[in-house]
C-alpha cells in the first residue's frame, strides 16, 4: 500500500461534502443549532437545581455540548455517496473492495480514518467557539487534558472498532436496514451521547459496564468535566485499551469470514 492509496481512500468521503457548498452550509446550520438547543435544554433543566446525579448546570452543559460537538467526528453522509456496506452489498458491488489492490479492511479503515480527521476540524472549531462564548468550561488541569485527549482518542479508536462490527452484519444479514438504526441508536444511548449516564438506572449504568458503547464517548467526556477523578483515570484507560483489543481480534476474524459470503444481490 502506496501513500497514494492512503490518500485517496482517506479523503473519499470528506470530498462528498467539500465539493457540495450546500451540504457543508447544512452542516453548520445543523452543528450550530444543536448546540444552542442543547445549552438552552440544560440550562433550563437545571435552572431549580444546583447539583443534580453529582454534575453541576456548568458539567452538565459542558458534557452536551462535547457530545454533539464529538458527534461531528463520524457524521458524514456515507450513504449520499453510495459507499456503505449496506448499499454495497444490496448492489453488488462490493465485490470492487475485493478486487482493488487495497484489501477491505485497509480501504475500511483509511476512509475511516479520513473522515475522522475532518470531523476532528469540524469539532475542534466548534470547541475553541464555545470555549471563547464561554458555553463549555475549559479543562481543570493540564492533566486533565492530556488524559481527555487520550481517552477521546482510544475511544475513537473503540468506536471505529464498533461501527465496523455493525457494518460487518451486512454480510450476514444483507438487509438489515432495521436492525443497523436498532444498533447505531443503542450506540448513542449506551454511550451517553443523548444523556450522561449517570442519569440512568442503577440497573442501566451496571448494564452498560460489561458493553464497549461507554468507552467510546461517556468516559472521555466524564474525564474532562470532572466526573471520572484523575485517580481514576489509568483504570477507565485501560478499560478502553482492552475494549480495543477485544473488538480488534473479533473484527479481523469478521473479516476474513466476510470474504466467503460476498454475494451480489440484486447487482
Amino acid at each position: 500500500m502506496t501513500v497514494l492509496h492512503a490518500w485517496r481512500a482517506g479523503r473519499v468521503t470528506p470530498l462528498g461534502e467539500l465539493y457540495a457548498p450546500p451540504r457543508m452550509t447544512a452542516a453548520l446550520l445543523r452543528l450550530t443549532v444543536q448546540v444552542v438547543l442543547v445549552a438552552s435544554l440544560w440550562r433550563g433543566l437545571y435552572a431549580q437545581s444546583g447539583t443534580t446525579a453529582g454534575l453541576g448546570r456548568e458539567q452538565a452543559v459542558t458534557y452536551a455540548v462535547m457530545a454533539v460537538l464529538a458527534s461531528r467526528l463520524r457524521e458524514l453522509d456515507q450513504y449520499a455517496g453510495r459507499d456503505t456496506v449496506q448499499q454495497h452489498m444490496h448492489y453488488g458491488t462490493i465485490v470492487y473492495w475485493y478486487l482493488r489492490p487495497l484489501p477491505p479492511q485497509h480501504y475500511y479503515a483509511l476512509r475511516a480514518l479520513g473522515e475522522q480527521l475532518y470531523g476532528l476540524a469540524w469539532a475542534l472549531a466548534g470547541y475553541l467557539v464555545c470555549l471563547v462564548a464561554g458555553v463549555v468550561e475549559p479543562p481543570g488541569s493540564a492533566a486533565v487534558a492530556g488524559v481527555f485527549a487520550l481517552s477521546l482518542l482510544l475511544g475513537q479508536w473503540v468506536l471505529h472498532y464498533v461501527m465496523l462490527v455493525i457494518d460487518q452484519l451486512c454480510f450476514w444479514t444483507l438487509r438489515n436496514g432495521a436492525a443497523l438504526m436498532i444498533l447505531l441508536f443503542a450506540q448513542n444511548l449506551l454511550s451517553g451521547v443523548f444523556a450522561p449516564l449517570w442519569y440512568f438506572p442503577d440497573w442501566f449504568v451496571t448494564l452498560s459496564s460489561f458493553l464497549p458503547f461507554q468507552a467510546t464517548l461517556s468516559v472521555p467526556l466524564s474525564l474532562y468535566v470532572g466526573r471520572i477523578p484523575l485517580s481514576d483515570a489509568p483504570f477507565q484507560l485501560g478499560v478502553q485499551a482492552g475494549w480495543l483489543a477485544v473488538l480488534a481480534l473479533l473484527t479481523r476474524l469478521l473479516w476474513r469470514r466476510a470474504a466467503r459470503r460476498v454475494i451480489a444481490q440484486g447487482g
